[in-house]
């Protein structure tokens, strides 16, 4: 277990756990706390950021006393490694060429940036030969992201706590703000609010599987990913030959018009739907 105090950066290796929820099994790594100038090495910082960048969502626990000033510190860490919050990839189609120099296309208006500032960023990279196509607004820092390449996209969720030491006007208020869930860790309130929402970022899909002639098995869902939500997706989850022997899937749920209707193997699959595989032989 984690070690508990009423003081700060208490934890000081990676705690691993797991929570179940929904009837998924969730890997949580408590990492230690990072400080100023963790992006560049400060209390072993980059290990810590390191581990942050391969997670699926990021929890940022702040003293609901001071949130700002902390919140703006890890936000600023985290950016300078790499990891962007809360935010998409840039809509922008970046391609490097031989030869016929900078070429932009703007396919809606762009107020910040023009074929002028495009080149400028690019010669930092020594680029002259390449394709920019900007599809939606875009700044000076999206673009970089994109020739950069290395940027990884990652929810958020700060997590506000002590809030059993505010006022309720300032909780009404705490609770207009984006991204964020306030808790009392000593108190253990609001804990389901927070496993709800964490549940919400992840956009994990639990499908139930139907042995022929049983019943459904409710105990054990196999969760998917977002993005790879087919009945592919589910057979390779439950077993790398099973793809194979194929022939097509019974599916029950919200992802099909008729109860059961027969798909195959392109098909999206919703939360809570329930398949049945037929094989060929």
């Amino acid at each position: 277990y984690s070690e508990v105090a009423a003081y700060e950066f208490t934890t000081l290796t990676t705690v691993p756990g797991v929570i179940r929820y929904k009837g998924a099994k969730i890997q949580l790594l408590d990492l230690p706390g990072i400080i100023e100038g963790a992006k560049d090495g400060k209390g072993r910082g980059r290990q810590v950021i390191a581990v942050a960048r391969t997670c699926k969502l990021i929890f940022i626990v702040l003293d609901v006393l001071k949130p700002l000033g902390d919140k703006a510190i890890i936000e600023k860490e985290l950016e300078g490694f790499g990891i962007r919050l809360n935010k998409k990839p840039p809509n922008i189609t970046f391609r490097k060429k031989e030869k016929g120099g900078i070429n932009l296309t703007c396919v809606v208006p762009q107020p910040e940036l023009d074929l002028a500032s495009v080149k400028q960023i690019l010669s930092e990279y020594r680029i002259s030969n390449a394709d920019v196509i900007l599809k939606e607004e875009s700044t000076c820092d999206d673009l970089i992201d994109v020739i950069e390449g290395n940027r990884v996209y990652i929810p958020c969720i700060f997590v506000l706590n002590k809030i059993d030491q505010i006022s309720i006007e300032e909780l009404n208020i705490i609770y207009r703000i984006p991204h964020c869930v306030p808790l009392s860790a000593h108190h253990r309130w609001n804990f389901d609010d927070l496993l709800e929402k964490m549940w919400d970022y992840l956009c994990l899909t639990r499908i139930y599987t139907k042995p022929k002639g049983q019943l459904p098995d409710f105990t054990a869902p196999v969760v998917l990913k977002e993005g790879d939500r087919t009945v592919e997706a589910f057979c390779n989850n439950l077993h790398k030959d099973l793809l194979k022997d194929l022939k097509y899937a019974l599916v029950w749920g919200c992802s099909v018009k008729f109860q059961p209707q027969r798909v195959g193997k392109e098909h999206t699959l919703e939360d809570e739907d329930i398949v049945q595989i037929i094989k060929k032989h």
